[in-house]
């Protein structure tokens, strides 16, 4: 019909968000920037020796025989954390590679 935008100008009009939504939104984005900046920060100088620290006390449990003694939740968390690494792994091999399957060889 005359006078319509085509469907392209429609699309990209702005939607205002009604002001509840935003409000809603507010106080959640602030929150998740907060844990973002902390949590997604390369290391600092002064936490690499820590870091380092840990791994050799990681390997010397492992060495004594410490990693029997357990508790289940202390199993159940570590083999989370380390699901968690490896499924972020394969999520960088998937964005890296650009796709679920294969590599272009």
């Amino acid at each position: 019909p005359r006078g319509r935008l085509p469907l392209g100008k429609r699309l990209s009009l702005p939607v205002p968000l009604p002001a509840a939504a935003v409000a809603f939104s507010k106080p959640r984005l602030a929150t998740f920037w907060y844990y973002a900046k902390v949590e997604l920060a390369p290391p600092t100088p002064a936490e690499i020796p820590r870091a380092i620290d840990s791994m050799k006390a990681l390997v010397r449990g492992f060495q004594t025989g410490r990693l029997a003694q357990l508790t289940v939740k202390e199993a159940l968390r570590n083999g989370l954390v380390a699901t968690e690494v490896l499924m972020w792994f394969y999520i960088g091999e998937i964005i890296g590679k650009g796709g679920l399957i294969g590599y272009n060889v």
